[in-house]
């Protein structure tokens, strides 16, 4: 066994250690299940675990001691969101209204994920149908951050994004509608990265689906890559689905951003509130990557109010799945979703056509402005992580004041952006920032991630 505990290792070391036979699968999901039996009940993370995953990494283990891996993933252990489909395991998305029969098929991503050799440990928690940004939900409860139980490890990623920061294993898949996978990632202190849309195929497709998109969440930039390309394949069952790009993402990982143009943004379409702590985490990832031989310089791409533009899609959304239950089971849902779903209810499909035509031309304004620029740096978050413990109180408010307002835009305009940590708040939570790339270069934002990596080294918590 290596000095370094197995569960605190990356994806990319777990491999190495395989290969050289210092260390097998086996006792790599022996450390991570350690783990999770020791600081689990106290962060809420899982909904449930695989009680196949033993065998499966004894397989795995006689492969590699065979010489015969199966897969650039052979024997990783992996955990899967409980919004995303896993043979033999119900769905549930955090609701007590949601079937508890097991799904029949894998979802695509799943299907990458195990064809690459990956173990699936478990499945994750997720707010209700993934509606918000706190990590609770009717059905199990609060999720709590791995850096301090006060405080959430934010959503709807809730559990992937605790999973990561709390050492349960390196490689973890959450959903993004409006920052799903990078809210959690920054309050986490972990990288999260939301793909091009299409990117990652989904399927079946859920509330948000002409927003939403699946993505790595894991401890280090090269494992969010190693992880993207086995999610990232062809699947004929999504109709948003990308052809097929056989790429492993680690390729040009290393090629840094010198000579790169990289625009601060300053103002997503409105005056988005951002704490002092985020704000210099952007200054400071500023100076890196201009250190790094970047350009970079402060620009407004001219975006529309975006608060109205995903305020309604997202309300739509979620009052349309709302009226998919009887007015008696409704109760049962979470109350913040109720009220969302009242603020919009007299929406009409004219409405949401305008929406739509809005959405286009904020995605064309984008596309303009990567002429100029190649990346967008920008904060993940207004604020740092929120209490636990707190209510759910005025959502349609906190979308755009506590939760959302810096992440939301390139759901809309379905470009590429990752939050990656950098360094700590005044209240020693971790701090975080956005970077952003035209759609289809997905390389640059993992680049000027890895880079920022580089410059800026960033330590898990002692747990």
């Amino acid at each position: 066994m290596p000095d370094i505990n197995p569960a605190l290792l990356p994806a990319e070391d777990l491999l190495a250690g395989y290969a050289r036979g210092s260390l097998t699968p086996t006792e790599a999901l022996n450390a991570i299940g350690e783990r999770i039996t020791r600081l689990n009940p106290g962060i809420n993370a899982f909904v449930t675990m695989n009680p196949g995953a033993e065998a499966e990494a004894a397989a795995s283990t006689a492969r590699w001691q065979a010489g015969r891996p199966n897969g650039p993933l052979d024997g990783v252990p992996v955990t899967i969101k409980d919004l995303v489909d896993v043979a033999g395991f119900p769905t549930r998305r955090g609701s007590r209204l949601t079937d508890p029969a097991p799904a029949r098929a894998d979802a695509p991503l799943v299907m990458g994920l195990r064809a690459a050799g990956a173990i699936v440990i478990g499945k994750t928690t997720t707010t209700e149908f993934g509606w918000k940004t706190p990590g609770d939900n009717p059905l199990t409860g609060i999720t709590r951050n791995p850096w301090n139980g006060q405080y959430t490890p934010g959503g709807s990623s809730s559990g992937a994004g605790a999973a990561a920061a709390a050492g349960f294993g390196p490689l973890h898949v959450g959903t993004d509608a409006g920052g799903s996978i990078r809210i959690p990632a920054a309050w986490c202190g972990i990288v999260g990265l939301k793909p091009t849309f299409g990117r990652v195929p989904q399927w079946p497709l859920g509330a948000f689906a002409p927003v939403a998109v699946a993505g790595p969440m894991t401890r280090t930039v090269r494992d969010c890559a190693l992880m993207l390309s086995a999610m990232a394949r062809f699947d004929l069952r999504d109709p948003y689905a990308l052809p097929d790009d056989a790429r492993d993402w680690r390729d040009t990982i290393e090629e840094g951003v010198a000579e790169l143009r990289v625009a601060i943004l300053r103002n997503p379409g409105f005056p988005a509130p951002v704490d002092s702590d985020s704000a210099e985490a952007v200054d400071d990832a500023a100076r890196l990557l201009a250190e790094a031989g970047a350009d970079v310089e402060e620009a407004d791409p001219g975006l529309p109010d975006m608060r109205a533009l995903f305020s309604r899609i997202w309300g739509v959304a979620l009052t349309r799945l709302v009226d998919n239950y009887p007015e008696p089971l409704r109760a049962q849902l979470d109350p913040g979703l109720l009220d969302v779903a009242a603020h919009n209810i007299n929406a009409s499909a004219l409405d949401m056509i305008d929406y739509e035509s809005a959405r286009l031309q904020a995605s064309n304004a984008m596309a303009q402005f990567h002429r100029r620029y190649d990346l967008v740096l920008c904060p993940s978050v207004p604020n740092q992580a929120l209490l636990a413990d707190a209510p759910t109180t005025n959502p349609v408010e906190a979308l755009w004041t506590q939760w959302a307002p810096w992440t939301c835009a390139f759901n809309l305009t379905r470009q590429p952006a990752i939050s990656i940590p950098m360094g700590f708040a005044a209240n020693g939570m971790p701090r975080s920032i956005q970077l952003a790339a035209p759609m289809y270069r997905d390389d640059l934002v993992l680049r000027a991630a890895r880079t920022l990596e580089h410059a800026s080294p960033f330590s898990m918590p002692d747990l």
